[in-house]
């Protein structure tokens, strides 16, 4: 299967001319009767080989975490300095040798043969051990920190605490640019945004003890602005040709869950049995995650918010006196719907986006916008 970034590069390749790349895309958009933009392609499989390489590289990553953690283990306990510091620079030395392996690896699998599943799985190998591992160096680390600081009470630690955060997420993040800039993953920018967001939750409410309270709104906030994010990436490839439109689905999969789990849970949608007049609110809700899903042409909040519309329409069956049934109903309603949702995306999408005006120029077409 071939995405639209590779149709992308054979024409710039020279490889096919345009005329025929257009051609390609009309005969497959005339044969599912839908236009590209609507699929929401992305790439994870090239083919089974990539699960076949996905696994293999799985089992490498965890045989050096593994013996790294041994080894670091064992020399530490033969040390001046076993004890609390020893599971740290252990972890270290499990985590970074993880990193430099996944780094390596995407040399060949991500740089040269693109394959997608495993340059995904060495992407997050790279980010997380990175992340694992200076998160460990800095952690082992923090008592002398704090002693050579003078800092003695448990707010100055919460804040020494939080700043090691903050430093741990920015490295990270900067590392995932790095990565970003050699290998060019489309998931990398999500997992550096998710990264950043991370940082600025952590020192918020390291630095603001009170904002605990308010986390649910921190991360809404936090959703809305990956949200726009993942906006400018797609409108700047509206026709979902290249690589800057993979980057923005993994964006927008990253922002939904932030936008819709702090709402459902100010809502108090799991606090208990939901009256009718709340689960018709959260049905309301769904319906208008539906509305923007349509418009922006991603699908990501319903899928994000699916849960919260299932226990609310399980709640409502129930409150009906369908007791037995209600998981039954609830699963039929809710299918029927998003299957007739994706039967009818096309005249649902252009009935909606009619009703932007002028916003319908920075959202992606209602119909393939190539030559005949």
């Amino acid at each position: 299967m071939y995405s639209e970034s590779d149709l992308a590069g054979a024409v710039e390749a020279g490889v096919i001319s345009p005329e025929t790349a257009n051609a390609i895309r009309n005969h497959v958009a005339a044969t599912r009767s839908a236009p590209a933009v609507d699929e929401e392609s992305f790439r994870l499989l090239t083919g089974f080989n990539d699960i076949f390489v996905a696994i293999a590289m799985a089992l490498i990553l965890v045989a050096v975490a593994w013996i790294g953690f041994y080894v670091g283990d064992k020399a530490m306990a033969l040390s001046a300095h076993a004890g609390p510091r020893q599971v740290g620079v252990a972890t270290a030395l499990a985590a970074f040798p993880v990193a430099a392996t996944s780094w390596l690896l995407g040399e060949y699998f991500t740089r040269r043969r693109r394959m997608a599943l495993p340059s995904i799985l060495l992407l997050l190998g790279f980010a997380g051990g990175t992340f694992v591992g200076l998160g460990a160096v800095f952690g082992a680390n923090a008592p002398w920190l704090a002693e050579q600081l003078g800092l003695t009470t448990d707010l100055q630690q919460r804040q020494l605490a939080g700043t090691i955060g903050v430093l741990v997420g920015v490295l990270t993040a900067g590392a995932t640019w790095l990565h970003w800039r050699r290998f060019m993953v489309p998931i990398t920018v999500a997992v550096g945004a998710l990264a950043l967001v991370a940082v600025a939750i952590g020192a918020i409410t390291a630095f603001v003890p009170a904002s605990r309270d308010a986390l649910n709104p921190i991360l809404l906030a936090a959703g809305l602005v990956l949200f726009a994010v993942a906006m400018r990436w797609d409108m700047s490839d509206l026709e979902r040709r290249t690589r800057r439109s993979d980057v923005a689905f993994w964006l927008h999969l990253a922002a939904a869950p932030l936008i819709a789990h702090p709402i459902f849970h100010m809502l108090g949608v799991f606090d208990g049995a939901l009256a009718a007049p709340m689960a018709a609110l959260v049905i309301a809700l769904y319906v208008g995650f539906g509305l923007v899903a349509l418009a922006v042409d991603r699908r990501a909040l319903l899928v994000s918010s699916l849960v919260y519309v299932l226990w609310a329409m399980y709640s409502l069956f129930q409150t009906s006196g369908a007791i037995e049934l209600a998981a039954a109903l609830t699963a039929l309603v809710i299918g029927s719907a998003l299957l007739t949702l994706s039967a009818f995306w096309q005249p649902m999408r252009r009935n909606v986006v009619a009703l932007l005006g002028g916003l319908r120029d920075q959202l992606p077409p209602t119909q393939q916008m190539v030559p005949a």
